[in-house]
C-alpha cells in the first residue's frame, strides 16, 4: 500500500496520541468525567489518515479541494482512526483488569501534584512518569514493557480524572505529553502492525 501524503497534513505523533488516550478515557468504566470528556473532545483537532493519499477537485472559485481516500482500500475499510480507537477500546479492557494494581494513595497523591498551578509541564511529566514507575513496579511482567508503560500511563489519568474530573484537560495533555516523549515509537508501531 502506498503510504504518500499530498496536499495535507498526516496523523501527525500528537493527534495520533490525542485520539488513542481520548478514545481510551471514552471506554473507562467511570461516568462521572464524560461531560468534561465531551467538552476536551471538542478542542481537539480532527485527525487526517497518514494512510490515505489526495484526491484534488478543481473548485469553481478556481481553488482546489482535497478529498482524502484510503489507498488501496475501499471507502468502507477500516482507517487509521477507527484501528487506534479499536487499540484504546482493547487496551482499556485489559486496563479494567490492572485496576486494582493502581494503589489510591498513589492517584490521591497525583492529583494533589497535578493541582499545584505553579508546575511546569515538565513538572507535571515528571510526576506522572514517577507514578508510572511506582505502579510498574507492582505489574506482572507477561506483557512487552512498552504496552504495560502505556496502559499504566493512561490507566492513572484515567483514574486521575475519575477522581477529580475538573483536571481532565491537565493529566490529558501531561498523558498525551507523557506518551508522545516515551512512546510514541511504539505506538505508530503498534498502529502499524494493527493496520497490515
Amino acid at each position: 500500500m502506498n503510504c504518500q501524503v499530498r496536499n495535507g497534513s498526516s496523523l501527525g505523533g500528537e493527534h495520533l496520541t490525542d485520539l488513542l488516550v481520548f478514545s481510551f478515557l471514552q471506554h473507562g468504566p467511570s461516568d462521572n468525567f464524560q461531560e468534561e470528556l465531551k467538552r476536551l473532545g471538542h478542542t481537539l483537532p480532527a485527525p487526517e489518515d497518514p494512510q490515505e493519499h489526495c484526491e484534488e477537485e478543481l473548485q469553481t472559485d478556481g481553488s482546489r479541494c482535497s478529498r482524502f481516500v484510503l489507498e488501496g482500500q475501499n471507502r468502507g475499510s477500516e482507517t487509521q482512526e477507527d484501528v487506534i480507537r479499536n487499540i484504546a477500546r482493547q487496551l482499556a479492557q485489559i486496563g479494567d483488569m490492572m485496576d486494582r494494581r493502581v494503589p489510591s494513595s498513589l492517584v490521591d497523591h497525583l492529583v494533589m501534584q497535578l493541582r499545584d498551578r505553579s508546575l511546569s509541564d515538565e513538572g507535571r511529566r515528571a510526576c506522572l512518569a514517577s507514578a508510572v514507575d511506582q505502579v510498574l513496579q507492582a505489574c506482572p511482567r507477561d506483557m512487552e514493557e512498552e504496552k504495560t508503560m502505556l496502559l499504566v500511563t493512561m490507566l492513572l489519568a484515567r483514574r486521575v480524572a475519575s477522581h477529580t474530573p475538573s483536571l481532565l484537560r491537565e493529566v490529558f495533555h501531561t498523558t498525551v505529553n507523557f506518551i508522545d516523549q516515551n512512546l510514541l515509537t511504539y505506538v505508530r508501531n503498534l498502529v502499524r502492525n494493527e493496520m497490515d
